[in-house]
């Protein structure tokens, strides 16, 4: 970001985060998004620089996510995203599989984001222009307890 959420420059994004997070709730093919108390994760702080935003969610596919993305008023944010945001040279975009009731934890997502950084797309992250088709047997033989679970749970 380029400055605190509470911010004059951060205005515009903060006023559109129920709106966006609601269309989201809304959309064919989400399931879930982690969440703060206060309805979003916008005030969630998990790295060491206060200037990260995190965002957490699933969805049925890739292309759900994509239509959300990129065929919704979320594109308009995007469009004005560096007016809040400044250029980051790093992967800040992960996807990947998951077992139908899983719910990802914010160190599953971290070490997904790190790994895609540092190796390139993959069974264990990849992104929009490097979508990894499903692997069944991988998801099946994934040893998910290497991840702090989640714990906002399903809620």
């Amino acid at each position: 970001m380029k400055a605190p959420l509470d911010s004059p420059t951060m205005a515009g994004f903060v006023a559109r985060l129920d709106e966006i997070n609601a269309l989201a709730d809304h959309h064919a093919g989400f399931v879930w998004r982690l969440q703060s108390p206060a309805g979003d994760a916008a005030y969630l702080r998990p790295y060491d620089d206060d200037r990260i935003l995190f965002n957490l969610s699933v969805w049925e596919s890739v292309e759900a996510l994509r239509t959300y993305v990129y065929q919704t008023a979320h594109t308009e944010v995007l469009r004005q995203r560096r007016a809040w945001f400044d250029h980051f040279a790093g992967a800040y975009v992960a996807l990947w599989w998951i077992p139908a009731g899983h719910i990802p934890s914010v160190d599953e997502a971290k070490q997904r984001l790190a790994h895609l950084e540092a190796h390139g797309p993959s069974q264990f992250a990849f992104g929009f222009k490097s979508v990894v088709p499903p692997d069944e047997s991988y998801l099946v033989e994934f040893d998910w307890s290497i991840f702090e679970p989640c714990p906002a749970g399903a809620g």
